[in-house]
């Protein structure tokens, strides 16, 4: 027996399950000898060896009840199904001359069938040792991610004091700039920090605009991108 692996869009999944059995309807052959369950045909002679035909009878060389699902998406599935490896016919003697036996593959021809058919199909083999060092080095590895989160963690936490102050600093040396290219110089204007409540800033903006605008919209607040928002005071958010 030999177990492969075939994927099928999902959306033909019924229509698979209710006939796997019957792919490759005419690979396996089943002939025997022609054992009858007839009592009429009882003491009768029989045929055996080279007379019989092997190919009497013609199946597919999927096995009954073999087919699981592995695993499904959203666009296809994956399952697995056992089949007849292959099947070998017996050699037999001629007189004194003895005719070798043959073996044919299934395999192939199965693989033949399924590709005709649109299905992806991969031979699968069981390593029970696999399972072992795969889960070694899942261990391995979490442990390494573990590690790194660590180091990482404390790295932030060391240098997040030193990395907002920065920004701060950052933040006033704009403040500065666009202030001195909005009023020009000597610098006289006051920078103020604003700690409003979740979902407060529009009411905040808008009460600037009410207190400190004169209403007048300025001939160059024409020519900024619609995306920005143009006010009588430099205004910058700091969303930490």
């Amino acid at each position: 027996l030999k177990t492969v692996m075939v994927a099928i869009p999902k959306a033909i999944k019924p229509q698979f399950e209710a006939n796997v059995e019957n792919l490759g309807k005419d690979i396996a052959g089943y002939g025997g000898p022609d054992w009858s369950s007839n009592p009429a045909s009882l003491g009768k002679e029989g045929q055996f060896g080279s007379q019989i035909d092997r190919h009497s009878k013609r199946g597919s060389p999927v096995v009954p009840g073999s087919l699981k699902l592995v695993k499904e998406d959203a666009d296809s599935a994956l399952y697995a199904v056992t089949i007849l490896k292959g099947q070998y016919e017996a050699g037999y003697f001629e007189g004194e001359e003895f005719t070798p036996g043959t073996k044919t593959d299934f395999l192939e021809e199965f693989a033949k069938v399924c590709r005709k058919e649109r299905y992806v199909i991969r031979e699968f083999d069981y390593d029970p040792s696999q399972s072992g060092r795969a889960a070694m080095a899942l261990e391995q590895l979490q442990v390494e991610v573990d590690g790194m989160r660590s180091g990482l963690t404390r790295w932030c936490k060391t240098h997040y004091g030193e990395a907002f102050v920065a920004w701060m600093h950052i933040k006033v040396i704009r403040v500065f700039c666009e202030s001195v290219l909005r009023y020009g110089l000597p610098v006289d204007f006051t920078a103020v920090l604003y700690k409003i409540a979740s979902g407060k800033d529009q009411a905040l903006t808008n009460a600037l605009d009410k207190a400190l605008g004169d209403g007048k919209v300025d001939s160059d607040a024409n020519d900024i991108d619609d995306d920005d928002e143009y006010h009588d005071f430099v205004l910058l958010k700091f969303d930490p």
